[in-house]
């Protein structure tokens, strides 16, 4: 194998130190590992656009770490696989409930990912339609993995340029060439408009309707699937899944049983076996590896095994009252620190519109700086700088709270940025 390497390059010498112990790694890595700035070391955070710091039970990780669930592959032969199988069709089943909607799968890598899925599903749906309107307060990143995914497919993604825009200015986009319709709620600014009639807007066009929620914001405000939604989609993560710097996270996808032969993913579905008892089986598996390519949704369409089992124990351990009581939480914190930062000289509160969990603050600094010095003096992470994604809005901080988010964190902020805006 190497007599095709030149022999001068064949074996370098590298440029290594001389090689530890297990016990000499440890500590190395514990250093570097402490270097690191987290709650658990006295950072507060009030970051969130998409990824949110949450409590999780540890009965979530205990069980999700037992060897009969934790394996490098995710098994799917049933006559090996009950637990697992069983598992992700709990796990459907509540995602199903908590969306209003008839059927979920499996799950996809991420949010982005399923609402990319979204749009495959729709275009399959209605093949003939090329044209995709995605409302300009969707999440950016979302936005852009839509782009990313559907490069050569000679789609038309219109909709998302004006991130000032209103869904009524988003609706005009809709014509007869339109397959789908996306929209976010609470939208990536953390507010929630009205979807009320929409869908009936999107149907008359002959168009599908998918709307992105937070999985927690449905605990306590009304799904999608009550007011006519044909996908509901979103980040899983909130769902008893750790931020872990960056993932696994989870994605998920709920749909009407009339597009379920369009869907991508896995799904699970019960049957009887044999012997005439309750079993569980892979009923759909719609990629290529498994059916005729030109039979095939989509070829990204694993599903993350691991964390639709935690986010499934999340929910059951919680139970309807629980997810409720986490979402009020939620919402009250974000709405006593709002107040406490308009009534500061020089800050204003966006609410203009009703908000959940997260809130734009307009600064009187730009925010990049705003966010290191409550970085550097106050040890304080600070909102989401808008101007990464809107120019426009590079002093607008997105603000986010959760139930683990106290009132000397939350007062220590006002504290902060009282003294940094004088």
């Amino acid at each position: 194998m190497f007599a095709e390497v030149p022999a001068p390059v064949r074996f370098p010498t590298l440029d290594l130190p001389p090689g530890l112990s297990q016990m000499e790694i440890s500590q190395e890595m514990a250093a570097l590992a402490a270097q690191n700035h987290t709650p658990d070391n006295g950072l507060i955070s009030f970051l969130g656009a998409g990824a949110y710091r949450h409590y999780t039970p540890p009965a979530v990780d205990y069980l999700v770490s037992r060897g009969e669930f934790l394996t490098a592959y995710t098994p799917y032969q049933p006559e090996v696989s009950q637990g697992t199988l069983q598992a992700i069709f709990e796990y459907q089943t509540m995602m199903a409930a908590l969306t209003g909607m008839e059927v979920s799968n499996a799950s996809h890598y991420d949010g982005a990912t399923a609402v990319a899925e979204a749009v495959i599903m729709a275009v399959n749906v209605l093949p003939k339609r090329k044209r995709i309107v995605i409302a300009p307060t969707v999440h950016p990143q979302y936005r852009q993995v839509v782009r990313a995914y559907t490069q050569g497919m000679g789609l038309e993604i219109v909709g998302d340029a004006n991130p000032a825009g209103t869904l009524a200015e988003t609706l005009a986009h809709l014509d007869d060439n339109t397959a789908l319709l996306i929209v976010q709620t609470p939208n990536f600014f953390g507010q929630m408009e009205s979807l009320d009639g929409l869908a009936a807007c999107v149907h008359d066009a002959g168009a599908l309707l998918c709307v992105v929620a937070g999985p927690l914001h449905l605990a306590l405000f009304r799904p999608p699937g009550d007011y006519g939604a044909d996908i509901v989609c979103g980040e899983g993560q909130s769902l008893g899944l750790p931020l872990s710097y960056g993932g696994p996270y989870l994605g998920y996808f709920c749909t009407r049983n009339d597009h379920v032969r369009k869907m991508s993913g896995r799904l699970v579905g019960e049957t009887i076996d044999a012997h005439g008892r309750r079993s569980y089986t892979l009923t759909l598996s719609t990629r290529e590896q498994h059916i005729r390519r030109a039979k095939a949704t989509s070829n990204i369409c694993s599903n993350q095994g691991l964390m639709a089992l935690a986010a499934g124990v999340y929910m059951a351990l919680m139970g309807k009252q629980g997810l409720r009581q986490t979402a009020e939480l939620c919402y009250q914190n974000a709405h006593y620190l709002a107040g406490q930062i308009d009534a500061l000289p020089g800050y204003r509160v966006w609410q203009d519109k009703p908000f959940f969990q997260e809130f734009v603050v307009a600064c009187p600094r730009p925010a990049a700086g705003m966010n290191q010095s409550l970085l550097n003096n106050y040890h304080i992470l600070g909102g989401y700088d808008l101007g990464q994604d809107y120019p426009h809005l590079d002093h607008h901080l997105l603000v986010c709270t959760t139930e683990m988010t106290t009132s000397a964190e939350m007062d220590a902020l006002v504290t902060a940025l009282k003294e940094i805006g004088s």
